[in-house]
């Protein structure tokens, strides 16, 4: 049976899961985290005193079973010797360097200490140096860190009875104990019983398990203390190479959302080729792209309260001249005047209308293949039917043989070559020819509009595909077009991956060629 986990309303496991498991990682700095990271890692370095305790161990318990091994080799030796067996005591002594004993009923029957061999002496802690001080704290510190086994304090007893080995082997049982001497090195006592019932008793200080231990230590410890300096080091360089920029880039965007991003220069970080570089460039590029679509927006909104303020002016001029005038000629010209700037305005807010919303309409259309030779002989066949005026000619001169088709949004496409033929036949004479030429060259598809009005001049040639830019004939009456169509056109063939130019047209002929250029049959 699958277990039901139920989370309150508007709550799911993955919005909240993430925002708990890293909690508390998100109030820390960056720079602390990563310095935490590489801490954690040489903490498990540490562990390695761990395995020195265990080592420690291990080296302590084979002295023990060679102490145990000793004392009945000794027991052995001085039970077959029948004679000499102090200057056998003495020689066992010096080779296994510990104080022998040899216990009877009623104490102490031979004593290699007695005998003058002095090979076991204990250290007074206090008549040590300070280097030997430090060294018995860090292993106090070092043992109580790792939870080490603390031995019996070592006390010499006149009482052989007191001697637990002694009580041991008196029951046949070779036995052995670690006791801890007054400088915190161990002391290895074993006993072992001889034939005749007297009792050989050893003790050893051994000192070089401890030294062996404190070298291990003093390595590990300084192999710690460097890679802790190398890995600090690494960590704060790399906390300098990610946090210094990523500070440097909110700041700059902090900047930017408050409300001064004209002000605000976006580090692009130039020298750095790695994802923090690509990010800052990408920053940089997007702050630059907001001021500029901020500062079209502030244009454009000038722009529309410019152009709406002279229909405005002309329509309340006509309204009040209205309640002036009972002259019925006059308010009839009155009011065509108010009917044509209601005109003038409803077409100025359909095209700013339809202007401001081009980006976001292009940017989430779905591209479809188009066929633009049939689009545009589809347009000249309804201003056929429509009639058109001046006797105006079109000419459409396209290739029987290559398929006209780019991708893109037919509607919107079809609005930029409507607003072009629009364009040509204004500016035509009367009976004056048109011509449409269409061709697909270098995987570009090449639509050019040609007419035989006065041509654009160069200086003006950028101009007129600005918002609310238009050079119109003479002949033509004030405020029919809004100045939006090449505008609107600019941006359209723009969203589609295109480009469109205006130029004079070739042999010396009077007039403007308008070319389109679009991917021919390519999806974005």
């Amino acid at each position: 049976m699958v277990p039901v986990i139920a989370f309150p309303r508007n709550e799911s496991p993955s919005d909240e899961g993430p925002d708990l498991a890293l909690r508390w990682s998100g109030r820390v700095s960056l720079t602390r985290r990563i310095l935490a990271v590489n801490i954690i890692a040489l903490l498990l370095l540490a562990g390695g005193f761990f395995y020195l305790d265990s080592y420690r161990s291990r080296i302590v318990d084979n002295r023990v079973a060679q102490a145990s091994r000793e004392a009945r080799l000794i027991a052995e030796a001085l039970a077959a010797a029948d004679t000499g067996r102090e200057a056998l005591l003495l020689r066992l002594a010096r080779d296994t360097g510990a104080r022998i004993r040899l216990l009877g009923p009623a104490g102490v029957t031979m004593d290699s200490r007695a005998l003058g061999l002095r090979n076991f002496l204990l250290q007074d802690p206090d008549r040590e140096g300070l280097d030997q001080r430090i060294a018995r704290f860090l292993d106090g510190m070092i043992d109580t860190v790792v939870a080490a086994a603390r031995p019996p304090l070592y006390r010499d007893r006149s009482d052989p009875a007191q001697w637990p080995d002694v009580r041991a082997a008196r029951r046949g049982i070779v036995a052995a104990t670690v006791w801890r001497a007054p400088d915190r090195t161990p002391v290895i006592t074993a006993a072992a019983r001889l034939p005749d019932g007297m009792i050989a008793l050893t003790a050893i200080n051994a000192r070089d398990i401890t030294r062996t231990v404190r070298t291990e230590r003093l390595r590990l410890s300084l192999v710690l203390l460097m890679v802790t300096i190398v890995s600090v080091l690494l960590s704060l360089f790399l906390a300098r190479t990610i946090v210094r920029p990523l500070r440097r880039l909110a700041r700059a965007a902090v900047r930017v959302r408050l409300g001064r991003a004209r002000e605000v220069v976006v580090p692009r970080l130039p020298s750095r080729r790695d994802e923090l570089g690509m990010l800052a460039r990408a920053l940089s590029d997007m702050s630059l792209a907001l001021r500029a679509r901020i500062d079209a927006t502030e244009a454009f909104a000038a722009d529309v309260t410019h152009e709406m303020k002279n229909p405005l002016a002309s329509l309340r001029s006509a309204v009040d001249g209205l309640g002036r005038v009972s002259d019925p000629a006059l308010q009839a010209q009155l009011l065509a005047i108010v009917q044509d700037d209601v005109h003038r305005l409803d077409r100025l807010i359909t095209d700013i209308s339809e202007a401001s919303r081009l980006d976001a309409q292009l940017s989430r259309a779905k591209f479809e293949p188009v066929d633009i030779g049939a689009m545009v002989a589809g347009l000249l066949d309804q201003r056929a039917q429509r009639g058109i005026g001046r006797d105006i000619r079109f000419d459409f001169d396209r290739p029987a043989d290559v398929p006209l088709v780019a991708m893109g949004e037919g509607a919107r496409l079809e609005r930029v070559f409507e607003n072009l033929l629009d364009n040509a036949h204004s500016f035509s004479p009367d009976n004056g020819l048109v011509t449409i030429a269409a061709t697909v060259r270098n995987g570009d598809l090449v639509v050019m509009v040609e007419d035989e009005g006065p041509g654009v001049p160069e200086e003006a040639r950028e101009a007129i595909f600005r918002r609310f830019q238009s050079i119109r004939p003479h002949s033509e009456e004030f405020g029919r077009h809004s100045g939006l169509g090449l505008a609107i056109a600019r941006t359209i063939v723009e969203g589609h991956g295109g480009v469109i130019t205006v130029e004079s047209r070739e042999d010396d002929r009077t007039g403007a060629r308008f070319t389109v250029c679009l991917p021919a049959g390519t999806e974005r």
